[in-house]
């Protein structure tokens, strides 16, 4: 109604503009013409309201997944600041057992801490890295937990990637190492190991943790720790395709982790 009104004017002002001049329609008061007015009244006020109701609906639909953005990105940081410390604190843990013990690996055991806090410092305070300098602090991780234990630990660490510049979060897969070293080697009696295999193709990434492990009689179901609970929901807020399965064997605890890189949210 807006545009044919806008549009009649105009066209009346190019009549006059040109000197032509139409009639103007009498009305007659019992005449139909009357209620056809008042129905296109009637209209152009329910189509009004519904476009109104239309836009605000909208303002609000936006106002709040842009509300529901900062909250996850609020407990994405907070389940990040979980993270850090407590990778920190176990390694600190483990620095202390060797100073303690007076042993001569303490000071390389400093140095290595040194270099993971540099990278946590500087590296991890983007969304993003790639998986070339994830995989360093993998193994930079490993060779300072590897100071604790004697030639009896094997560890296996080998991946299979077809381009290292891929991005993913920053020490997302660490929890999973961490896991295997303190709920898995730690507590083994005989022939402890760990086997690690990441593999990213066609951006499907694969990472499985195999370590030894003690099955009590009296543990119906796996009883996972705080860094696996808090990966889980990092998994959740960033990506919409993945699957962590953890299963624990008689001597054996297997972590498997299939993300799908392209569903990132």
């Amino acid at each position: 109604m807006m545009f044919y009104s806008f549009g009649l004017y105009a066209w009346r002002s190019i009549g006059i503009l040109l000197h032509v001049y139409t009639d103007f329609n009498i009305i007659d008061p019992e005449s139909e013409d009357i209620t056809d007015m008042a129905a296109y009244g009637v209209s152009s006020m329910l189509l009004f309201g519904i476009i109104r109701h239309l836009y605000e609906y909208m303002n609000l639909k936006a106002s709040a997944q842009q509300l529901r953005i900062e909250k996850q990105e609020a407990e994405l940081s907070y389940l990040k600041s979980q993270t850090n410390p407590h990778f920190l604190f176990n390694t600190l843990n483990n620095i202390y057992s060797l100073s303690r013990d007076k042993s001569d690996l303490a000071p390389e055991s400093i140095m290595r801490l040194s270099q993971i806090l540099r990278f946590m410092l500087y590296e991890t305070g983007g969304e993003f890295i790639s998986i070339e300098q994830e995989l360093k602090i993998i193994s930079d991780y490993i060779e300072l937990e590897k100071l604790r234990y004697d030639d009896t630990l094997s560890v296996n660490f080998n991946y299979n990637i077809e381009d290292l510049k891929q991005a993913i979060p920053p020490l997302l897969l660490i929890p999973l190492v961490e896991n295997a070293f303190k709920h898995g080697v730690s507590e083994t009696r005989n022939q402890p190991f760990i086997d690690i295999h990441l593999s990213v193709n066609q951006r499907q990434l694969t990472f499985t943790v195999k370590n030894s492990s003690e099955k009590y009689p009296d543990e119906r179901e796996v009883k996972e720790s705080i860094g696996l609970s808090n990966l889980r929901r990092q998994l959740e807020l960033l990506y919409k395709d993945y699957n962590l399965s953890v299963q624990q064997g008689d001597s054996v605890f297997v972590a498997i982790l299939k993300i799908n890189l392209a569903s990132h949210v």
